[in-house]
């Protein structure tokens, strides 16, 4: 008897309570037309604060297919993404990511699969449309990844999310990555492989709202920013120069006005815009650096990425795999 292909579907959850049944009862669903494949779904609890965890282990109860990974706390959807495929089982061929909420359709699933047995790595759905978000939030999305576009050293596919399939050697080179900044969209791409994408149509949440407000993708978008590129570095170096390059400019004008037609007590209202400009400039210039060191400063404390309260493992059928 042949080994059979294991899929495991890393989905990270917090405060998912309401739509954890559903999304585990679809993914199921899905497995059951899957029958040449062994599956697993790793479930991890990002330190909820509802009931998400006794939700979970209810489901395994009824799906014994599902490993539930219960951090110490709550660590992000990145660290939680990482937890879930450093907790997969080692002889998963291939792992999805996708999220609880039921906007990546897990229908989708068996799709993924028949791209990546095509000879790709790792395939990404990319979003046709996004049902469910304000128009300020798509804009604001386009912008970012446009400007990642321009400006980051690992282009970044457009509205292209965490939703995807990527194979055990992706999957091993992702988890040698030891930065504790982990912007997985950046990472997926700048590790390479052949790659493919799907095209979907992005669902509204079955139940809840979202829990990235504007507050939360402004700094998710800092870390994008300079998890992949020195560009503020260069840009703030840039505003310097021509700072004090101006303001050369300006003090020769001063000096050669006050030689040749002499200078009364005047300008105070130019020397107080002069000083508040400058003053911002260095300030701006600042606060772009210590982005950079305050990132710096937590990668040399080497604190693991993760702490695991508990793990339950998914009960798989050993004999089907065996050899005969």
């Amino acid at each position: 008897m042949s080994i059979p292909t294991l899929i495991s579907i890393i989905a990270p959850a917090y405060n998912e309570e309401a739509t954890l049944p559903e999304f585990v009862k679809r993914t199921a669903s899905v497995f059951d037309e899957m029958s040449d494949y062994d599956c697993e779904i790793v479930l991890v609890n990002d330190g909820s604060r509802d009931s998400t965890l006794e939700v979970i282990r209810t489901l395994k109860q009824q799906y014994p297919m599902i490993t539930v990974v219960n951090l110490s706390r709550n660590f992000g959807k990145e660290i939680a993404m990482t937890a879930g495929l450093a907790e997969a089982d080692e002889n998963a061929d291939a792992l999805v990511i996708i999220d609880t909420d039921l906007q990546d359709p897990p229908e989708l699933i068996p799709v993924l699969v028949e791209k990546w047995r095509s000879g790709f790595d790792m395939v990404y759905g990319k979003r046709a449309s996004r049902d469910g978000e304000s128009s300020l939030k798509k804009s604001t999305a386009a912008a970012f990844y446009m400007l990642m576009k321009n400006v980051g050293s690992t282009p970044i596919p457009r509205d292209v999310g965490d939703f995807r399939l990527i194979s055990r050697r992706v999957a091993d080179a992702l988890l040698m990555l030891p930065e504790k900044h982990r912007f997985m969209k950046g990472l997926f791409a700048w590790v390479g492989f052949p790659q493919a994408e799907v095209l979907y149509d992005r669902d509204a949440r079955f139940s809840g709202a979202t829990k990235w407000n504007y507050w939360k993708l402004w700094n998710f978008a800092i870390d994008g920013f300079t998890s992949f590129t020195i560009a503020p570095l260069k840009i703030a170096s840039y505003m310097g120069f021509i700072t004090a390059l101006s303001a050369f400019v300006y003090g020769l004008f001063v000096l050669f006005k006050a030689l040749i037609w002499g200078d009364s007590v005047q300008g105070f209202p130019t020397i107080m815009l002069t000083m508040l400009f400058l003053g911002g400039v260095q300030l701006l210039v600042l606060g772009v650096i210590g982005e950079y060191l305050g990132r710096a400063f937590n990668e040399v404390k080497q604190r693991p990425l993760y702490l695991i309260e508990s793990i339950d493992r998914a009960e798989r059928d050993v004999s089907a795999d065996e050899s005969g």
